[in-house]
């Protein structure tokens, strides 16, 4: 799958989708919704009781006799503004631990989707996405996302419910003095807007300088071999300071937006205090508002300011989201085009082995011409086909096809007389062992790393196959033997180790189609020869089609293949592309040492 168009939409707003992702934990996001907004209606008690308090027992009329008549409702109020205080931080405790419940759940969920979309990619994606690009969607971008949950929605919804709320109650208390305090909010509203329009760009643009940093990182440090080999350090060190310094100053400008407008807000936020001291005090010497009320209002004011100074960061960290999030959902709805037809057949058992290639021709979807032009041949049940040509002609795009990595453009492969893509790809792939010269091990045990096709094998058998691939001498003399953690893609193993414990891995499977392409290129003449003769006497049928340079590899099989520009160009056995007297011919003298 390509990157998509541009105009493509979502099947999804945003919002949507992380509604849809948090099925399960909605009714517990719902409560914490209602949470917020009680715990934001009940900041409201504490001024209110403190309003009547002064208003009855400190500085209203007959304020003396109410404290000598009624100590006892003075001490009412006291205990319902601790009483409710004490409630209201009970709220907020659950409150911020639902939230939080449900943000890592869905974090957990949307990163085991992903996950698992990326998995399922076909190689089109692989060659269209970054690993860096690809690392930073699963961690950076969906901690965005996290928050998002978590952080953006409590405090939009603290916002506004502690905003209205606040508002119904100045104009409950006064209605002119709260519409001079609330005609602020339509110029802070405004600044937020423009500001929103100007960051939104950078959080895109933010979001892609940290993908190609780390993608410069990570094939840093995986070719960290080739840095060393031609000592460029000092360059590479370089190369990254470049892109941390451009991350650094994107960072900086996103950053300095918000810093051009925070003056604004927060002057227009203080203007709040100077109104109430200007208007409320005004309405207190014409005895048009009592001191209770004013002291609510004074108490309260917070209410309205706190708000819109949050407003920016809020706003910040929703742009963060919508720019993590889009690149999230592209992979999240992305799909794969290679998959299981709707008539897929189900083939139950060991494949024969068949393989027949009719008239196929390939072209990579970002190449100008073809790969592969008119490519036919069979290799029947337990036949060895080699294949071998310049560098270029197309032999690895070919085998590449039978898996069903690439589809052709042209013509049909057929296993067992039925098409590919007739095929279920588990089924397919299963029956297919696949070794190649660019081998990739994990950081586990050789053992481990043979079993990687088959976890249920046991230790016999992967003693067994590791013979037949002449690895089992080496993996002997290691210091744990098959329990020895080979590390990161094998570091600390030889190149012709590396192939050996490959070739085992595709043979544990008990493969009915072997493909191994060039896996013997880094091992000696007495170890091929070792190699070869083990595949020749396995205890399973299976089809080899084999991709070699060395005449020692190709020259007992059963039909040999020669490629150039594509296109099959000789065929037959050893014997019979001898005669022939063409490239093959040439090959054999020159390996010859004629």
């Amino acid at each position: 799958m390509g990157k998509r168009d541009r105009n493509w939409k979502y099947p999804r707003t945003r919002l949507q989708w992380l509604w849809d992702n948090m099925e399960g934990h909605r009714f517990i996001y719902v409560c914490a919704i209602l949470g917020t907004v009680v715990y934001n209606m009940l900041q409201l008690t504490v001024p209110f009781f403190s309003g009547k308090i002064v208003d009855e027992f400190l500085t209203g009329e007959g304020a003396k006799e109410n404290m000598a008549l009624h100590p006892d409702q003075f001490f009412k109020l006291l205990a319902l503004m601790v009483g409710l205080t004490i409630f209201r931080c009970i709220i907020v405790y659950l409150d911020c631990m639902a939230y939080e419940k449900v943000s890592q759940d869905v974090l957990f969920k949307v990163r085991n989707f992903l996950y698992n979309k990326i998995q399922r990619q076909d190689m089109k994606f692989y060659s269209t996405y970054r690993t860096g690009d690809l690392m930073t969607r699963v961690t950076g971008d969906l901690d965005a996302v996290r928050h998002m949950v978590a952080w953006v929605v409590r405090m939009v919804v603290e916002a506004f419910s502690l905003v209205t709320a606040t508002a119904i109650y100045f104009i409950i208390m006064d209605w002119k003095l709260a519409f001079s305090l609330l005609i602020v909010a339509p110029l802070i509203f405004f600044i937020i807007y423009v500001f929103k329009l100007l960051v939104a760009p950078m959080h895109a643009l933010l979001r892609e300088k940290l993908a190609y940093m780390n993608t410069v990182a990570q094939e840093n440090i995986a070719g960290n071999r080739v840095v060393k080999a031609f000592a460029r350090e000092e360059y590479e060190i370089s190369k990254f300071d470049d892109c941390n310094q451009d991350y650094r100053d994107t960072n900086k400008k996103t950053a300095g937006i918000w810093l051009r407008f925070y003056p604004f807000v927060e002057t227009l936020a203080n203007l709040l205090a100077v109104i109430l001291l200007l208007v409320g005090g005004m309405f207190l010497i014409n005895g048009e508002m009592s001191m209770g009320q004013y002291v609510s209002f004074s108490g309260l004011i917070w209410a309205i300011a706190n708000p819109m100074r949050q407003l920016g960061n809020v706003m910040n960290e929703f742009q963060r989201f919508s720019a993590a999030s889009a690149k999230v959902m592209e992979i999240y709805y992305s799909e794969p085009e290679i998959v299981d037809a709707p008539d897929a057949v189900d083939v139950q058992g060991r494949f024969k082995g068949e393989v027949e290639f009719k008239n196929v021709s390939f072209q990579y979807a970002d190449a100008k011409l073809p790969v592969l032009e008119h490519i036919s041949f069979t290799a029947k049940p337990g036949q060895t086909i080699a294949i071998m040509g310049e560098t270029g002609c197309g032999k690895t795009s070919l085998i590449h096809l039978i898996p069903r990595f690439y589809e052709p453009t042209e013509g049909e492969i057929l296993i067992d007389g039925v098409n590919v893509n007739k095929l279920k790809l588990s089924q397919l792939r299963k029956n297919i062992g696949l070794a190649t010269q660019d081998v990739l091990l994990y950081s586990d045990t050789i053992d481990g790393n043979i079993a990687y096709g088959d976890s249920n094998i046991s230790k016999e058998e992967v003693v067994r196959f590791a013979k037949y691939s002449a690895a089992s001498d080496f993996i002997a003399k290691m210091p744990e033997g098959y329990d020895t953690i080979v590390g990161e893609r094998g570091v600390g193993l030889s190149g012709g180790q590396k192939q050996r414990i490959s070739l085992a891995r595709a043979l544990a499977v008990k493969p009915s189609i072997l493909i191994l392409d060039d896996t013997t290129s880094a091992v000696d003449l007495e170890t091929e020869k070792e190699i070869q003769d083990s595949l020749r006497h396995l205890d399973f049928p299976c089809t080899k089609i084999i991709i070699a340079q060395r005449i020692s590899t190709t020259k007992d099989a059963d039909q040999i293949l020669i490629m150039q520009h594509g296109e099959i160009k000789e065929r037959g056995t050893h014997e019979e592309l001898i005669k022939l007297g063409g490239y093959y011919a040439e090959l054999v003298k020159l390996q010859a040492g004629a």
